[in-house]
Protein backbone atom coordinates (compact mmCIF):
# COMPACT_ATOMS: atom_id res chain seq x y z
CA UNK A 1 0.00 0.00 0.00
CA UNK A 2 1.33 3.44 -0.94
CA UNK A 3 1.71 5.88 1.95
CA UNK A 4 3.35 9.24 2.57
CA UNK A 5 4.60 10.21 6.01
CA UNK A 6 4.64 13.64 7.63
CA UNK A 7 7.74 15.81 7.07
CA UNK A 8 10.16 15.96 9.98
CA UNK A 9 12.29 19.06 10.76
CA UNK A 10 15.42 17.00 11.37
CA UNK A 11 15.29 15.81 7.73
CA UNK A 12 15.59 19.32 6.26
CA UNK A 13 19.43 19.47 6.23
CA UNK A 14 19.61 16.09 4.45
CA UNK A 15 16.96 17.29 1.98
CA UNK A 16 18.92 20.39 1.01
CA UNK A 17 22.13 18.36 0.78
CA UNK A 18 20.40 15.86 -1.54
CA UNK A 19 19.09 18.66 -3.77
CA UNK A 20 22.56 20.19 -4.02
CA UNK A 21 24.15 16.83 -4.77
CA UNK A 22 21.72 15.92 -7.56
CA UNK A 23 21.91 19.48 -8.95
CA UNK A 24 25.71 19.22 -9.02
CA UNK A 25 25.51 15.97 -11.00
CA UNK A 26 23.17 17.57 -13.54
CA UNK A 27 25.36 20.67 -14.01
CA UNK A 28 28.48 18.53 -14.31
CA UNK A 29 26.79 16.33 -16.89
CA UNK A 30 25.82 19.34 -19.03
CA UNK A 31 29.34 20.76 -18.85
CA UNK A 32 30.88 17.46 -19.94
CA UNK A 33 28.38 17.12 -22.77
CA UNK A 34 28.29 20.65 -24.14
CA UNK A 35 31.72 22.08 -23.33
CA UNK A 36 33.95 19.02 -23.54
CA UNK A 37 31.96 17.05 -26.15
CA UNK A 38 31.83 13.89 -24.05
CA UNK A 39 29.46 11.26 -25.46
CA UNK A 40 25.99 12.00 -23.96
CA UNK A 41 25.37 8.26 -23.52
CA UNK A 42 28.50 7.86 -21.41
CA UNK A 43 27.65 10.94 -19.32
CA UNK A 44 24.07 9.77 -18.81
CA UNK A 45 25.13 6.31 -17.68
CA UNK A 46 27.76 7.68 -15.29
CA UNK A 47 25.07 9.92 -13.78
CA UNK A 48 22.79 6.90 -13.71
CA UNK A 49 25.35 4.86 -11.78
CA UNK A 50 26.09 7.71 -9.37
CA UNK A 51 22.44 8.27 -8.56
CA UNK A 52 21.95 4.55 -7.94
CA UNK A 53 24.67 4.71 -5.28
CA UNK A 54 23.24 7.92 -3.78
CA UNK A 55 19.76 6.40 -3.51
CA UNK A 56 21.18 3.35 -1.74
CA UNK A 57 22.30 5.57 1.15
CA UNK A 58 19.25 7.88 1.27
CA UNK A 59 17.36 5.83 3.94
CA UNK A 60 20.31 6.28 6.31
CA UNK A 61 19.84 10.08 6.30
CA UNK A 62 16.04 10.45 6.41
CA UNK A 63 13.60 9.49 9.15
CA UNK A 64 10.50 10.04 7.01
CA UNK A 65 9.79 9.31 3.34
CA UNK A 66 8.33 12.78 2.74
CA UNK A 67 11.46 14.54 1.51
CA UNK A 68 12.79 11.64 -0.57
CA UNK A 69 9.38 11.53 -2.27
CA UNK A 70 9.43 15.30 -2.80
CA UNK A 71 12.93 15.05 -4.30
CA UNK A 72 11.72 12.37 -6.71
CA UNK A 73 8.79 14.58 -7.76
CA UNK A 74 11.03 17.61 -8.33
CA UNK A 75 13.58 15.84 -10.48
CA UNK A 76 10.91 13.83 -12.26
CA UNK A 77 9.39 17.15 -13.29
CA UNK A 78 12.79 18.43 -14.43
CA UNK A 79 13.30 15.27 -16.46
CA UNK A 80 9.86 15.61 -18.10
CA UNK A 81 10.52 19.29 -18.91
CA UNK A 82 13.89 18.39 -20.41
CA UNK A 83 12.34 15.60 -22.45
CA UNK A 84 9.87 18.07 -23.94
CA UNK A 85 12.28 20.98 -24.49
CA UNK A 86 15.63 19.23 -24.98
CA UNK A 87 17.12 21.45 -22.28
CA UNK A 88 19.38 18.86 -20.67
CA UNK A 89 21.22 17.01 -23.41
CA UNK A 90 23.11 14.86 -20.91
CA UNK A 91 19.83 13.30 -19.76
CA UNK A 92 18.08 12.49 -23.01
CA UNK A 93 20.80 12.60 -25.64
CA UNK A 94 21.15 14.78 -28.71
CA UNK A 95 17.65 15.51 -30.11
CA UNK A 96 19.13 15.87 -33.60
CA UNK A 97 20.75 12.42 -33.55
CA UNK A 98 19.05 9.65 -35.52
CA UNK A 99 19.24 5.88 -35.35
CA UNK A 100 19.68 3.60 -38.34
CA UNK A 101 15.91 3.50 -38.95
CA UNK A 102 15.66 7.30 -38.91
CA UNK A 103 14.15 7.67 -35.44
CA UNK A 104 15.42 10.11 -32.83
CA UNK A 105 17.85 8.68 -30.28
CA UNK A 106 16.16 9.55 -27.00
CA UNK A 107 15.74 8.02 -23.55
CA UNK A 108 12.78 8.25 -21.19
CA UNK A 109 14.96 6.91 -18.39
CA UNK A 110 15.53 10.28 -16.66
CA UNK A 111 11.75 10.55 -16.20
CA UNK A 112 11.20 6.93 -15.21
CA UNK A 113 14.17 6.84 -12.82
CA UNK A 114 12.69 9.34 -10.31
CA UNK A 115 9.20 7.95 -10.94
CA UNK A 116 10.13 4.42 -9.92
CA UNK A 117 12.08 5.77 -6.94
CA UNK A 118 8.93 7.64 -5.88
CA UNK A 119 6.86 4.45 -6.10
CA UNK A 120 9.45 2.51 -4.12
CA UNK A 121 9.59 5.18 -1.42
CA UNK A 122 5.81 5.22 -1.04
CA UNK A 123 5.44 1.42 -1.08
CA UNK A 124 8.51 0.08 0.73
CA UNK A 125 9.67 2.71 3.21
CA UNK A 126 7.78 1.09 6.09
CA UNK A 127 9.44 -2.24 6.83
CA UNK A 128 11.01 -3.02 3.46
CA UNK A 129 13.66 -0.35 2.93
CA UNK A 130 16.30 -2.97 2.15
CA UNK A 131 14.25 -4.09 -0.86
CA UNK A 132 14.13 -0.47 -2.08
CA UNK A 133 17.90 -0.12 -1.67
CA UNK A 134 18.72 -3.40 -3.39
CA UNK A 135 16.41 -2.99 -6.39
CA UNK A 136 17.40 0.64 -7.06
CA UNK A 137 21.12 -0.15 -6.76
CA UNK A 138 20.80 -2.99 -9.28
CA UNK A 139 19.06 -0.66 -11.69
CA UNK A 140 21.49 2.20 -11.14
CA UNK A 141 24.72 0.21 -11.36
CA UNK A 142 23.77 -2.82 -13.47
CA UNK A 143 21.98 -0.96 -16.24
CA UNK A 144 24.79 1.60 -16.44
CA UNK A 145 27.45 -1.11 -16.62
CA UNK A 146 25.55 -2.88 -19.40
CA UNK A 147 25.53 0.29 -21.54
CA UNK A 148 29.10 1.34 -20.76
CA UNK A 149 30.63 -2.11 -21.34
CA UNK A 150 28.49 -2.68 -24.43
CA UNK A 151 29.56 0.68 -25.87
CA UNK A 152 33.25 0.28 -24.98
CA UNK A 153 33.76 -3.29 -26.16
CA UNK A 154 30.98 -3.72 -28.70
CA UNK A 155 31.22 -7.30 -29.82
CA UNK A 156 28.48 -9.62 -30.95
CA UNK A 157 24.95 -8.23 -30.98
CA UNK A 158 22.10 -10.38 -29.73
CA UNK A 159 19.94 -11.07 -32.76
CA UNK A 160 16.13 -10.77 -32.80
CA UNK A 161 15.98 -8.97 -29.47
CA UNK A 162 15.15 -5.24 -29.66
CA UNK A 163 15.40 -2.30 -32.05
CA UNK A 164 18.21 -0.92 -29.90
CA UNK A 165 21.11 -3.33 -30.39
CA UNK A 166 22.14 -5.21 -27.25
CA UNK A 167 25.51 -6.92 -27.03
CA UNK A 168 26.55 -10.11 -25.31
CA UNK A 169 29.27 -8.17 -23.47
CA UNK A 170 26.75 -5.62 -22.16
CA UNK A 171 24.32 -8.30 -21.00
CA UNK A 172 27.14 -10.19 -19.31
CA UNK A 173 28.16 -7.00 -17.47
CA UNK A 174 24.55 -6.52 -16.38
CA UNK A 175 24.33 -10.08 -15.11
CA UNK A 176 27.61 -10.08 -13.18
CA UNK A 177 27.04 -6.69 -11.52
CA UNK A 178 23.44 -7.60 -10.62
CA UNK A 179 24.49 -10.96 -9.20
CA UNK A 180 27.16 -9.34 -7.01
CA UNK A 181 24.85 -6.60 -5.72
CA UNK A 182 21.95 -8.93 -4.92
CA UNK A 183 24.19 -11.58 -3.33
CA UNK A 184 25.87 -9.05 -1.04
CA UNK A 185 22.51 -7.43 -0.19
CA UNK A 186 20.90 -10.74 0.77
CA UNK A 187 23.87 -11.45 3.04
CA UNK A 188 24.17 -7.95 4.60
CA UNK A 189 20.44 -7.38 5.13
CA UNK A 190 19.62 -10.76 6.72
CA UNK A 191 18.76 -8.95 9.95
CA UNK A 192 16.05 -7.00 8.07
CA UNK A 193 14.19 -10.08 6.81
CA UNK A 194 10.68 -10.36 8.27
CA UNK A 195 9.07 -13.27 6.42
CA UNK A 196 9.84 -15.95 3.86
CA UNK A 197 13.60 -15.36 3.70
CA UNK A 198 14.28 -15.80 7.41
CA UNK A 199 16.51 -18.76 8.20
CA UNK A 200 17.09 -19.80 4.59
CA UNK A 201 20.42 -21.53 3.92
CA UNK A 202 23.13 -19.66 2.08
CA UNK A 203 22.85 -21.75 -1.08
CA UNK A 204 19.16 -20.88 -1.47
CA UNK A 205 19.88 -17.17 -1.07
CA UNK A 206 22.64 -17.41 -3.68
CA UNK A 207 20.28 -19.30 -5.99
CA UNK A 208 17.72 -16.51 -5.54
CA UNK A 209 20.40 -13.92 -6.32
CA UNK A 210 21.29 -15.87 -9.47
CA UNK A 211 17.66 -16.04 -10.63
CA UNK A 212 17.01 -12.35 -9.89
CA UNK A 213 20.18 -11.40 -11.79
CA UNK A 214 18.93 -13.41 -14.78
CA UNK A 215 15.55 -11.67 -14.56
CA UNK A 216 17.16 -8.22 -14.40
CA UNK A 217 19.42 -9.07 -17.35
CA UNK A 218 16.46 -10.30 -19.38
CA UNK A 219 14.50 -7.11 -18.67
CA UNK A 220 17.47 -4.95 -19.65
CA UNK A 221 17.99 -6.91 -22.86
CA UNK A 222 14.33 -6.70 -23.91
CA UNK A 223 13.58 -3.05 -23.23
CA UNK A 224 14.77 0.11 -24.93
CA UNK A 225 14.28 3.88 -24.63
CA UNK A 226 14.91 3.81 -20.88
CA UNK A 227 11.91 1.62 -20.03
CA UNK A 228 14.24 -0.76 -18.20
CA UNK A 229 14.71 2.01 -15.59
CA UNK A 230 11.16 1.29 -14.49
CA UNK A 231 10.89 -2.46 -14.89
CA UNK A 232 14.26 -3.63 -13.52
CA UNK A 233 13.70 -2.35 -9.96
CA UNK A 234 9.98 -3.16 -10.05
CA UNK A 235 10.63 -6.79 -11.02
CA UNK A 236 13.27 -7.31 -8.32
CA UNK A 237 11.25 -5.56 -5.62
CA UNK A 238 8.09 -7.46 -6.57
CA UNK A 239 9.76 -10.87 -6.16
CA UNK A 240 11.52 -10.02 -2.90
CA UNK A 241 8.36 -8.45 -1.47
CA UNK A 242 6.18 -11.45 -2.33
CA UNK A 243 8.59 -13.98 -0.87
CA UNK A 244 8.78 -11.89 2.29
CA UNK A 245 5.06 -11.24 2.87
CA UNK A 246 3.01 -13.79 0.87
CA UNK A 247 2.96 -17.15 2.65
CA UNK A 248 1.62 -18.86 -0.48
CA UNK A 249 4.88 -18.05 -2.29
CA UNK A 250 7.86 -20.08 -1.11
CA UNK A 251 11.47 -19.51 -2.01
CA UNK A 252 11.85 -23.14 -3.08
CA UNK A 253 8.77 -22.96 -5.31
CA UNK A 254 9.90 -19.74 -6.91
CA UNK A 255 13.36 -21.13 -7.66
CA UNK A 256 11.85 -24.29 -9.18
CA UNK A 257 9.50 -22.19 -11.33
CA UNK A 258 12.34 -20.01 -12.54
CA UNK A 259 14.42 -23.03 -13.50
CA UNK A 260 11.51 -24.57 -15.41
CA UNK A 261 10.82 -21.27 -17.20
CA UNK A 262 14.49 -21.03 -18.24
CA UNK A 263 14.49 -24.59 -19.61
CA UNK A 264 11.23 -23.91 -21.46
CA UNK A 265 12.69 -20.77 -23.04
CA UNK A 266 15.82 -22.63 -24.19
CA UNK A 267 13.68 -25.50 -25.53
CA UNK A 268 11.51 -23.02 -27.45
CA UNK A 269 14.55 -21.58 -29.21
CA UNK A 270 15.86 -25.05 -30.01
CA UNK A 271 12.63 -26.20 -31.67
CA UNK A 272 12.05 -22.75 -33.24
CA UNK A 273 8.79 -22.03 -31.46
CA UNK A 274 10.16 -18.63 -30.41
CA UNK A 275 12.70 -16.04 -31.48
CA UNK A 276 15.30 -14.80 -28.99
CA UNK A 277 13.08 -11.94 -27.82
CA UNK A 278 10.08 -14.27 -27.51
CA UNK A 279 12.07 -16.79 -25.48
CA UNK A 280 13.35 -14.05 -23.18
CA UNK A 281 9.83 -12.74 -22.63
CA UNK A 282 8.63 -16.30 -22.00
CA UNK A 283 11.32 -16.74 -19.35
CA UNK A 284 10.09 -13.63 -17.55
CA UNK A 285 6.42 -14.56 -17.84
CA UNK A 286 7.03 -18.19 -16.95
CA UNK A 287 9.10 -17.38 -13.88
CA UNK A 288 6.26 -15.26 -12.53
CA UNK A 289 3.46 -17.72 -13.26
CA UNK A 290 5.32 -20.98 -12.58
CA UNK A 291 7.21 -19.68 -9.54
CA UNK A 292 4.29 -17.90 -7.88
CA UNK A 293 1.18 -19.72 -9.10
CA UNK A 294 2.46 -23.28 -8.95
CA UNK A 295 0.93 -26.12 -10.95
CA UNK A 296 -2.62 -24.76 -10.71
CA UNK A 297 -1.66 -21.72 -12.78
CA UNK A 298 1.10 -23.43 -14.78
CA UNK A 299 -0.88 -26.25 -16.41
CA UNK A 300 -3.42 -24.01 -18.24
CA UNK A 301 -0.59 -21.83 -19.56
CA UNK A 302 1.37 -24.85 -20.78
CA UNK A 303 -1.80 -26.19 -22.38
CA UNK A 304 -2.06 -23.04 -24.46
CA UNK A 305 1.66 -22.88 -25.15
CA UNK A 306 2.17 -26.43 -26.40
CA UNK A 307 -1.14 -26.93 -28.22
CA UNK A 308 -0.96 -23.58 -30.02
CA UNK A 309 2.76 -23.86 -30.81
CA UNK A 310 2.37 -27.37 -32.24
CA UNK A 311 -0.70 -26.32 -34.21
CA UNK A 312 1.24 -23.39 -35.67
CA UNK A 313 3.82 -25.84 -36.99
CA UNK A 314 1.32 -28.28 -38.51
CA UNK A 315 0.18 -27.96 -42.09
CA UNK A 316 3.19 -25.81 -42.88
CA UNK A 317 3.06 -26.43 -46.63
CA UNK A 318 -0.66 -25.75 -46.84
CA UNK A 319 -0.30 -22.51 -44.88
CA UNK A 320 2.77 -21.34 -46.81
CA UNK A 321 0.64 -19.30 -49.20
CA UNK A 322 -0.51 -17.17 -46.24
CA UNK A 323 3.01 -16.37 -44.99
CA UNK A 324 3.06 -13.10 -46.92
CA UNK A 325 -0.42 -12.14 -45.72
CA UNK A 326 0.13 -12.40 -41.98
CA UNK A 327 2.29 -9.82 -40.28
CA UNK A 328 4.49 -12.40 -38.54
CA UNK A 329 5.39 -16.06 -38.95
CA UNK A 330 4.93 -19.04 -36.65
CA UNK A 331 8.14 -18.31 -34.71
CA UNK A 332 6.83 -15.88 -32.09
CA UNK A 333 8.70 -12.76 -30.94
CA UNK A 334 8.38 -10.80 -27.68
CA UNK A 335 5.50 -8.71 -29.03
CA UNK A 336 3.46 -11.84 -29.70
CA UNK A 337 4.29 -13.26 -26.27
CA UNK A 338 3.12 -10.01 -24.64
CA UNK A 339 -0.03 -9.95 -26.79
CA UNK A 340 -0.90 -13.59 -26.04
CA UNK A 341 0.34 -13.89 -22.47
CA UNK A 342 0.65 -10.35 -21.15
CA UNK A 343 -2.87 -10.14 -19.73
CA UNK A 344 -2.45 -13.56 -18.07
CA UNK A 345 0.81 -12.25 -16.62
CA UNK A 346 -0.98 -9.22 -15.18
CA UNK A 347 -3.74 -11.43 -13.74
CA UNK A 348 -1.12 -13.48 -11.91
CA UNK A 349 0.45 -10.33 -10.46
CA UNK A 350 -2.95 -9.00 -9.35
CA UNK A 351 -3.84 -12.30 -7.71
CA UNK A 352 -0.50 -12.51 -5.91
CA UNK A 353 -1.15 -9.09 -4.35
CA UNK A 354 -4.90 -9.40 -3.65
CA UNK A 355 -5.75 -13.12 -3.37
CA UNK A 356 -9.03 -12.58 -5.28
CA UNK A 357 -10.14 -16.09 -6.46
CA UNK A 358 -12.21 -14.65 -9.33
CA UNK A 359 -8.96 -13.52 -10.92
CA UNK A 360 -8.25 -17.18 -11.69
CA UNK A 361 -11.28 -17.30 -13.97
CA UNK A 362 -10.11 -14.07 -15.58
CA UNK A 363 -6.77 -15.81 -16.12
CA UNK A 364 -8.46 -18.80 -17.75
CA UNK A 365 -10.58 -16.43 -19.83
CA UNK A 366 -7.59 -14.62 -21.31
CA UNK A 367 -5.80 -17.90 -22.09
CA UNK A 368 -9.00 -19.21 -23.69
CA UNK A 369 -9.19 -16.02 -25.76
CA UNK A 370 -5.70 -16.31 -27.25
CA UNK A 371 -6.11 -20.06 -27.69
CA UNK A 372 -9.41 -19.49 -29.51
CA UNK A 373 -7.85 -16.86 -31.77
CA UNK A 374 -4.86 -19.07 -32.57
CA UNK A 375 -6.98 -22.15 -33.27
CA UNK A 376 -9.44 -20.18 -35.41
CA UNK A 377 -6.59 -18.87 -37.57
CA UNK A 378 -4.59 -22.09 -37.79
CA UNK A 379 -7.46 -24.51 -38.42
CA UNK A 380 -9.31 -22.01 -40.57
CA UNK A 381 -6.35 -21.79 -42.95
CA UNK A 382 -5.56 -25.51 -42.85
CA UNK A 383 -9.11 -26.69 -43.53
CA UNK A 384 -9.63 -28.16 -47.05
CA UNK A 385 -11.38 -25.71 -49.39
CA UNK A 386 -12.19 -23.21 -46.64
CA UNK A 387 -14.68 -20.40 -47.12
CA UNK A 388 -14.47 -17.23 -45.06
CA UNK A 389 -16.77 -14.25 -44.67
CA UNK A 390 -16.02 -10.80 -43.32
CA UNK A 391 -17.53 -10.51 -39.85
CA UNK A 392 -18.92 -7.01 -40.46
CA UNK A 393 -20.64 -7.51 -43.85
CA UNK A 394 -20.69 -11.32 -44.26
CA UNK A 395 -19.36 -10.98 -47.80
CA UNK A 396 -17.00 -13.73 -48.91
CA UNK A 397 -13.32 -12.91 -48.58
CA UNK A 398 -10.08 -14.85 -49.17
CA UNK A 399 -9.07 -17.08 -46.26
CA UNK A 400 -6.47 -15.32 -44.11
CA UNK A 401 -8.08 -11.89 -44.54
CA UNK A 402 -8.14 -9.87 -41.30
CA UNK A 403 -11.68 -10.01 -39.96
CA UNK A 404 -12.63 -13.10 -41.92
CA UNK A 405 -14.48 -15.90 -40.10
CA UNK A 406 -15.33 -19.43 -41.14
CA UNK A 407 -17.36 -22.30 -39.68
CA UNK A 408 -14.28 -24.53 -39.11
CA UNK A 409 -12.31 -21.66 -37.58
CA UNK A 410 -15.14 -20.50 -35.31
CA UNK A 411 -15.84 -24.05 -34.16
CA UNK A 412 -12.16 -24.57 -33.45
CA UNK A 413 -12.07 -21.41 -31.33
CA UNK A 414 -14.76 -22.78 -29.00
CA UNK A 415 -13.12 -26.21 -28.76
CA UNK A 416 -9.73 -24.65 -28.07
CA UNK A 417 -11.24 -22.61 -25.23
CA UNK A 418 -12.68 -25.75 -23.65
CA UNK A 419 -9.20 -27.30 -23.53
CA UNK A 420 -8.01 -24.40 -21.35
CA UNK A 421 -10.75 -24.91 -18.79
CA UNK A 422 -10.41 -28.69 -19.00
CA UNK A 423 -6.77 -28.39 -17.95
CA UNK A 424 -7.88 -26.56 -14.79
CA UNK A 425 -10.55 -29.21 -14.19
CA UNK A 426 -7.85 -31.86 -14.53
CA UNK A 427 -5.88 -30.10 -11.78
CA UNK A 428 -8.94 -30.31 -9.52
CA UNK A 429 -8.91 -26.58 -8.81
CA UNK A 430 -11.18 -25.86 -5.84
CA UNK A 431 -12.54 -22.65 -7.40
CA UNK A 432 -13.71 -24.62 -10.47
CA UNK A 433 -15.51 -27.12 -8.23
CA UNK A 434 -17.28 -24.34 -6.33
CA UNK A 435 -18.65 -22.76 -9.50
CA UNK A 436 -19.37 -26.14 -11.09
CA UNK A 437 -17.43 -28.01 -13.77
CA UNK A 438 -20.08 -27.72 -16.49
CA UNK A 439 -20.73 -24.06 -15.71
CA UNK A 440 -17.00 -23.30 -15.74
CA UNK A 441 -16.53 -25.04 -19.10
CA UNK A 442 -19.38 -23.03 -20.61
CA UNK A 443 -18.15 -19.74 -19.16
CA UNK A 444 -14.58 -20.16 -20.38
CA UNK A 445 -15.70 -21.62 -23.72
CA UNK A 446 -18.03 -18.71 -24.39
CA UNK A 447 -15.43 -16.20 -23.19
CA UNK A 448 -12.91 -17.58 -25.68
CA UNK A 449 -15.42 -17.70 -28.52
CA UNK A 450 -16.59 -14.13 -27.82
CA UNK A 451 -12.98 -12.91 -27.68
CA UNK A 452 -12.13 -14.52 -31.03
CA UNK A 453 -15.09 -12.68 -32.59
CA UNK A 454 -13.85 -9.44 -31.00
CA UNK A 455 -10.47 -10.13 -32.60
CA UNK A 456 -12.14 -10.62 -35.99
CA UNK A 457 -14.18 -7.42 -35.58
CA UNK A 458 -11.12 -5.28 -34.87
CA UNK A 459 -9.27 -7.07 -37.65
CA UNK A 460 -12.03 -6.11 -40.09
CA UNK A 461 -12.39 -2.50 -38.97
CA UNK A 462 -9.35 -0.95 -37.31
CA UNK A 463 -6.38 -3.23 -38.00
CA UNK A 464 -3.93 -1.88 -40.54
CA UNK A 465 -3.99 -3.57 -43.94
CA UNK A 466 -1.59 -2.74 -46.75
CA UNK A 467 -1.32 -3.30 -50.46
CA UNK A 468 1.80 -5.16 -51.53
CA UNK A 469 2.74 -3.81 -55.01
CA UNK A 470 5.34 -6.54 -55.55
CA UNK A 471 2.94 -9.48 -55.21
CA UNK A 472 -0.24 -7.48 -55.86
CA UNK A 473 -2.11 -8.65 -52.76
CA UNK A 474 -3.45 -7.30 -49.46
CA UNK A 475 -1.21 -7.96 -46.47
CA UNK A 476 -0.67 -7.05 -42.80
CA UNK A 477 3.00 -6.32 -43.47
CA UNK A 478 4.20 -2.74 -43.67
CA UNK A 479 7.03 -3.53 -46.13
CA UNK A 480 7.81 -6.03 -48.86
CA UNK A 481 10.99 -7.08 -50.58
CA UNK A 482 11.51 -6.80 -54.33
CA UNK A 483 13.25 -9.60 -56.28
CA UNK A 484 16.50 -7.62 -56.11
CA UNK A 485 16.31 -7.56 -52.29
CA UNK A 486 15.35 -3.90 -51.95
CA UNK A 487 12.79 -2.94 -49.31
CA UNK A 488 9.50 -1.52 -50.59
CA UNK A 489 6.99 0.32 -48.40
CA UNK A 490 3.45 -1.03 -48.71
CA UNK A 491 0.50 1.35 -49.06
CA UNK A 492 -2.00 1.60 -46.19
CA UNK A 493 -5.44 0.89 -47.64
CA UNK A 494 -7.47 0.24 -44.50
CA UNK A 495 -7.33 0.77 -40.76
CA UNK A 496 -4.69 2.64 -38.76
CA UNK A 497 -0.91 2.23 -38.79
CA UNK A 498 -0.66 1.74 -35.02
CA UNK A 499 -3.32 -1.01 -34.91
CA UNK A 500 -1.22 -4.05 -35.76
CA UNK A 501 -1.88 -7.73 -35.13
CA UNK A 502 -0.27 -7.67 -31.67
CA UNK A 503 -2.56 -4.87 -30.51
CA UNK A 504 -5.64 -6.68 -31.85
CA UNK A 505 -4.54 -9.87 -30.07
CA UNK A 506 -4.13 -7.90 -26.85
CA UNK A 507 -7.67 -6.53 -27.15
CA UNK A 508 -8.86 -10.09 -27.76
CA UNK A 509 -7.07 -11.28 -24.60
CA UNK A 510 -8.56 -8.44 -22.52
CA UNK A 511 -12.09 -9.15 -23.73
CA UNK A 512 -11.87 -12.86 -22.85
CA UNK A 513 -10.49 -12.02 -19.42
CA UNK A 514 -13.22 -9.43 -18.73
CA UNK A 515 -16.08 -11.70 -19.83
CA UNK A 516 -14.94 -14.62 -17.66
CA UNK A 517 -14.36 -12.42 -14.62
CA UNK A 518 -17.68 -10.58 -14.65
CA UNK A 519 -19.79 -13.63 -15.49
CA UNK A 520 -18.31 -15.69 -12.66
CA UNK A 521 -18.54 -12.78 -10.24
CA UNK A 522 -22.23 -12.23 -11.08
CA UNK A 523 -22.96 -15.95 -10.75
CA UNK A 524 -21.42 -15.94 -7.29
CA UNK A 525 -23.62 -13.00 -6.30
CA UNK A 526 -26.77 -15.06 -6.89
Amino acid sequence: MLSIQSPLPQDLPSFFLLLCLVGFFLVLGELLTRKFNVNPLVVRKVLHLSMGVVIFFIPDYFHSNFYPALTALLFGGIGALSLRSGLLRSLHGDPTAKSDDGKAVISYGPVLFPLVFLLMVLALWDGHIWILQTSMLVMGVGDAMAALVGTAFGGTHIEQMTRSPKTIAGSLAMFVSSLLIISVSLFVFQGSFIGGLIGKPLWELLALALLLALLATAVEALLSYGLDNLFIPVSIAYVLYLIEVNRMVTLEGFLAGGLFALLLALFSIKVKFLQNSGATATFLLGTTIFGIGGLVWTVPLLTFYFLSSILSKLGHKRKAKFDLVFEKGSQRDAGQVYANGGVAWIMMVIYSLTGDPYIFFSYLGTLAAVQADTWATEIGTMWPNPKARLITTLREVPVGTSGGVSIPGTSASFVGSLFICASAVFMNVSWINRVGILQSLLIIGIAGLFASLVDSFFGATFQAQYYDPIREKVTERTHSFAPDGSKVKNELIKGYHFVNNDLVNTLCAISGSAVAYFVVQNLAAF
